[in-house]
């Protein structure tokens, strides 16, 4: 089906969704965006006490800023945000200008072919996508489209504790109970259990920022009691590139993480993969897989990562690798099993493309479960993925960018293998694998 004879439709009105918007509108095509929440970059929103470690340089695409620019914006020129100034000082503003080509309440719970199920092939290229939505006051609605940007992210599906990619058992009760969260604290809420027993999960800079959070209220607060807990075996790449980052923030955060635990603020446990969560007394006590088990603690942050949700796309023709679920062709490029710094790059159209035609995947969503995702990367996208649509081949094929190195090289490493270095920085000094901090009381 031509693009142009039926609204594109973006699912998501995040950084990628809107700035796909905006590529669309300076392309001439009409562009549909369906978003869940109530406003733009709902997903943001919750974690809008986070800072970024990407500068404000990093974080607007440069046709959002061609829309914005007339209307007397001015693109912030310093700074690390966090999420709520990061939607105040540009996301918010560029939803505005959109007007009513964003949907807010407009879950998408569906895409597929018309009159087409995922086994027919007869014609199906020619039809054009149906895209079906559940809006927030329960009424149902089916849109026809000519192509569609999934940016929905990944955001409400987070990775569990359990080490084997399910709920650990006991997991869901203890979410229920409120003693288990997916979030990153804020300030307020990291002060509130000054005094007490926390236990963080996962391996990433989401889980180092809590840890630093947290690691704050330890050190003015006699009492407080931080374990952080990592699945392999060793510390590995934990504390990211330090100095050799190319995003100073980024380095940064893994340092002072990384100096937390050296003072024994925050005790480090490797190796612990949870297999039950029981609730004691009205707090969680989590259990491994080798039988060890954690002091009870007043309350759990799991930080384990996220996953795309596919649940709504089992109509469309999909080629997705089958460890990560980001697209084929992309898969090898992102894989924390295997990525070395400076070995990833941008990605365009050409990558992005299933054999669904005009269907990509964008944003945080196309990288699966792999954690490295920046914005610059997912402005790049849908740049490209946009020229593609307009039938612009040589700029949907052109590169126009290139991505900060993490300053840390080689793979995840060997999973069981404590004694062994999962990661060394390619500009420093390899670094050791200590005894840092005092192991959690076994019970």
């Amino acid at each position: 089906m031509e693009v142009g004879m039926c609204p594109v439709a973006v699912i998501g009105a995040g950084p990628q969704g809107l700035a796909a918007a905006a590529h669309l509108l300076e392309r001439g095509l009409d562009p549909l965006v369906l978003e869940a929440g109530g406003s733009a970059a709902s997903a943001v929103a919750e974690w809008g006490h986070v800072r970024l470690f990407s500068p404000w340089s990093e974080l607007t695409d440069p046709a959002a800023r061609r829309l914005l620019e007339p209307t007397g914006w001015n693109a912030p020129a310093k700074g690390y945000p966090t999420g709520a100034q990061w939607i105040e000082g540009y996301l918010a503003p560029l939803a505005e200008q959109l007007g009513d080509r964003v949907r807010y309440g407009s879950r998408v719970v569906g895409v597929g072919r018309k009159g087409r199920d995922l086994s027919v092939d007869g014609g199906r290229a020619e039809q054009p996508f149906v895209v079906h939505v559940q809006r927030a006051d329960g009424q149902e609605e089916r849109i026809e489209v000519s192509a569609v940007v999934d940016a929905s992210g990944t955001w409400r599906t987070p990775s569990p504790a359990g080490a084997d990619g399910i709920p650990a058992l006991g997991e869901k009760k203890a979410q229920e109970a409120g003693l288990l969260d997916y979030r990153i604290p804020s300030v307020e809420e990291a002060a509130e259990l000054a005094g007490k027993h926390v236990v963080v999960v996962g391996s990433g800079h989401s889980a180092a920022t809590a840890v630093n959070t947290l690691a704050r209220i330890a050190k003015r607060e006699p009492g407080t009691r931080i374990s952080w807990v990592l699945r392999r075996g060793a510390v590995g790449n934990t504390f990211g590139g330090g100095a050799s980052d190319e995003l100073p923030e980024r380095g940064l955060l893994g340092q002072r993480a990384k100096e937390f635990v050296e003072s024994g603020t925050v005790d480090l446990l490797t190796g612990f993969r949870a297999e039950h969560v029981g609730i004691e007394d009205g707090r969680a006590v989590l259990t491994s897989e080798d039988g060890r088990q954690l002091a009870a603690a007043d309350q759990v942050f799991v930080l384990t990562g996220f996953r795309p949700d596919l649940t709504f796309l089992s109509e469309i023709r999909l080629d997705l690798d089958v460890r990560l679920q980001a697209p084929a062709r992309i898969a090898a490029e992102v894989d924390p099993n295997i990525h070395s710094c400076g070995s990833v790059r941008a990605t365009g159209a050409s990558d992005l493309a299933h054999p669904e035609p005009g269907f990509y995947i964008v944003g945080a969503k196309s990288y699966g479960r792999a954690p490295t995702f920046l914005a610059l990367t997912g402005f790049e996208q849908v740049r490209s993925v946009v020229a593609e649509l307009a039938g612009d081949r040589e700029a949907a094929a052109r590169v126009e960018l290139a991505l900060p190195d993490t300053g840390v090289c080689g793979g995840s490493g060997v999973f069981d293998a404590p004694e062994e270095s999962n990661a060394v920085s390619c500009c420093a000094p390899t670094p050791q694998l200590l005894q840092l901090g005092a192991a959690p009381v076994a019970r």
